[in-house]
């Protein structure tokens, strides 16, 4: 029972992939279709028999199997082109992938193989989506790509696992994985806001803007409504979604480099996070019109420079923080905190987050975190408000106090 029951999953296998190949040539007469469901379904099945077979008579059988199956596509895929003039081996790649994974059930795997087979077909079948994204994309947003593969695979194996300096503070490889998990943040919203475009509502790219770089988006939107005043309510729910966005932003963060720290720092974070969500969601309705204002003028997040510049921020405020407390004790850490939500949240909470699971305190850690949120987000407020002046402004910056407001209560009352 166990075998038939292997081989019942090399065939359904088979009868999955071939489904998805069956219906994407529906269009085509029938015997002239290159593989389908039955076809798919045999070559599932008989991956899983020679597999079966090199149980009992040695596994090389089962190479010399694959390598005959191969030969055998081959030919009848060359003959095939030869007459259509069609060229494409996605069938003939997804029949080797049939064959290799019925044999992989038969060996035991079944549950790769199967999980295998739904992500194959998955990606036979998102074919034209596919496409559409890559014709959308531009020379230097493959290059962005490349570029984040260069900096997550090849460079950051290779650097040192270890600290390199007398405090025992910089460790090459811990800084550059920071590097990289913020890049890759601000890679996806850069991307999430290509694909889902400005006209899909600025609620959306609010919240992909604020993963990209809230402060940008907050730039970009007051820009715009400095010449669009009909549009401040609109306008402004985007800045105030962007901004509520980076406290969920800084928690990631904050979990993926010291998740102890979460339990208290999350309530206040969340807090002056929903504070600047229901303040949007008001804005949002005062707005009369639904449509987007002009293009987001969001730069490719991805430059190389860009990243050893934030690479060197990270390195100098460690160092920075360190003398801090040195120095200074824990009422430096703080001043450090305030100062850095000037200019960057991330390169700072990296820091206090990487210190937190090293010697500080969680409490004076989760203070600094919430000094350096409040910061940031007066800055977006003073930003509107010298752009915009008005009513953009007032509508922002009441929302931007409010959430002060209470993170200063949170920090009093701590």
């Amino acid at each position: 029972m166990e075998t038939l029951e292997r081989l019942g999953v090399a065939l359904m296998i088979g009868l999955l992939i071939g489904a998805e190949r069956g219906w994407h040539d529906r269009a085509a007469e029938r015997g002239s279709r290159p593989a389908g469901v039955r076809t798919f379904g045999v070559i599932g099945l008989l991956g899983g028999l020679w597999a079966l077979l090199a149980n009992e008579l040695g596994t090389v059988l089962l190479g010399f199997a694959f390598l005959a199956f191969a030969i055998l596509m081959a030919t009848a895929h060359f003959v095939s082109a030869t007459g259509t003039r069609s060229y494409g081996v996605t069938t003939m790649v997804a029949a080797f992938a049939t064959f290799a994974l019925g044999a992989m059930a038969v060996r035991g795997y079944m549950a790769p193989a199967a999980a295998a087979a739904v992500v194959i077909t998955i990606l036979l079948g998102l074919k034209p989506i596919l496409n559409t994204w890559v014709e959308r994309l531009k020379p230097q947003e493959i290059h962005a790509v490349f570029k984040l593969l260069l900096i997550s695979v090849v460079l950051l194996p290779v650097l040192p696992n270890r600290t390199i300096d007398p405090w025992n503070v910089l460790n090459p490889y811990e800084i550059w994985w920071m590097v990289v998990l913020i890049a890759s943040i601000s890679f996806l919203g850069y991307f999430a806001i290509k694909i889902a475009g400005p006209r899909h509502g600025i609620g959306l790219t609010g919240v992909f803007g604020g993963l990209a770089s809230s402060t940008a988006l907050t730039l970009n939107l007051s820009r715009l409504g400095r010449h669009n005043s009909a549009l401040h309510p609109l306008l402004a729910s985007g800045v105030a979604i962007a901004s509520a966005t980076m406290f969920p932003r800084m928690l990631v963060i904050i979990g993926v480099i010291h998740p102890a720290l979460l339990k208290h720092v999350a309530a206040p974070m969340m807090v002056m996070s929903a504070i600047g969500y229901l303040g949007s969601a008001w804005l949002w309705r005062k707005s009369k019109s639904q449509s987007t204002p002009g293009e987001l003028l969001l730069k490719n997040p991805l430059e190389l420079t860009k990243a050893i510049q934030f690479g060197a921020l990270l390195a100098f405020i460690l160092l920075l923080s360190k003398a801090a407390r040195v120095w200074f004790g824990n009422s430096g850490i703080l001043v450090l905190a305030g100062l850095s939500g000037l200019s960057d949240v991330d390169a700072i909470t990296l820091s206090i987050s990487r210190m937190a699971s090293v010697d500080l305190s969680l409490d004076v850690a989760a203070k600094a975190l919430v000094i350096v949120a409040i910061v940031n987000t007066i800055l977006k407020g003073g930003m509107v408000a010298l752009i915009t002046r008005g009513r953009m402004s007032a509508m922002v910056n009441t929302i931007f106090i409010a959430i002060a407001l209470f993170g200063i209560g949170w920090l009093v009352a701590g």
